[in-house]
């Protein structure tokens, strides 16, 4: 059966950017001059996909907002003749979008239950607003890619560093069946490092089959006090098989202030409208660190041989 549908969670609160997510959705927030989420919806468009779920919670009207015609800065950028500007407007209405509510925020397996209705009895990808995956093949293609040889769900998964397993959901591999491609004994949810059964951590596309819906009704609260996702593949993996494709792009991870940032300056330099004023900032912003450090360094020194 083919991949048609995609499901985007973004129901959370973004605590991690306070004050500025009070009353602003954080899938809102711009990467340049792009909200985080239109990276995602292109992401979908551009693996296939032609209907996506976005579930939202409160204060997410905008992302409703944001993918609708807006008739008045239409008209306005065509009798200027802002045809570019209009362009880039238009994009973002030209999709098969869907929205729910998810009133309650339980944690990331509830929010998929929510889309049982949408999916029906079809495998579709979910796909995590916080991880911009940037590859040569979309990283949710790669994944339908594999779907359709194997029939079977397949969650994306890239190596992280053992000290962060406790970050991540992880995964216990048992072999590859094809190269970057692991079956899989178990997924763990944010295993202490001591007890992690590896490297390679869940890194927000998953690809399922409709059967997850099932067992996420029917699952007890775990990590946090939430529905879990990963637990219910694990229970998942144990009566069909769950595959896990290792990841072997660049991840950018928008999900806290220093990943936004770092995201921010590194899509800002390759941006054509600002990517050479911004090279020259940075150069000229590391010049005045350096100064500065070496200032420092000078003043301590003449500090300690005048204790001396």
């Amino acid at each position: 059966m083919k991949v048609r549908k995609a499901v985007i969670p973004a129901a959370g609160l973004g605590t991690r950017f306070l004050p500025a997510t009070k009353a602003m959705a954080k899938e809102m927030l711009p990467i340049v001059d792009k909200p985080t989420i239109q990276f995602i919806v292109e992401e979908a468009l551009n693996s296939g996909i032609e209907d996506i779920l976005i579930v939202t919670g409160k204060g997410k009207r905008p992302i409703e907002d944001h993918f609708d015609a807006n008739l008045e800065l239409e008209m306005n950028l065509k009798e200027k003749g802002k045809n570019d500007l209009l362009k880039l407007v238009e994009e973002t209405t030209d999709v098969n979008l869907h929205f729910i509510r998810q009133s309650h925020p339980k944690g990331l397996g509830h929010a998929v239950l929510q889309a049982k209705a949408f999916v029906g009895n079809e495998p579709f990808v979910v796909m995590l607003g916080d991880d911009l995956m940037e590859d040569r093949v979309p990283l949710s293609k790669q994944l339908i890619d594999d779907y359709e040889k194997t029939h079977a769900s397949t969650i994306a998964v890239m190596k992280v560093p053992h000290e962060d397993t406790s970050k991540y959901g992880i995964i216990n591999p048992d072999g590859q069946v094809e190269k970057g491609l692991y079956n899989v004994n178990s997924f763990v949810e944010k295993p202490e490092p001591e007890v992690a059964p590896s490297d390679l951590a869940i890194i927000g596309r998953y690809l399922l089959t409709p059967e997850i819906f099932s067992i996420l009704e029917n699952l007890a609260p775990g990590a946090g006090d939430e529905i879990q996702l990963t637990d219910a593949i694990d229970t998942l993996n144990k009566t069909q098989r769950v595959f896990a494709r290792e990841f072997k792009g660049k991840r950018f991870d928008v999900g806290d202030k220093f990943g936004f940032m770092r995201t921010s300056i590194e899509y800002g330099l390759v941006h054509p409208q600002i990517k050479d004023d911004l090279a020259e900032f940075i150069i000229e912003l590391g010049s005045e660190l350096n100064q500065k450090k070496q200032g420092n360094e000078t003043t301590k020194s003449k500090k300690d041989t005048k204790e001396k």
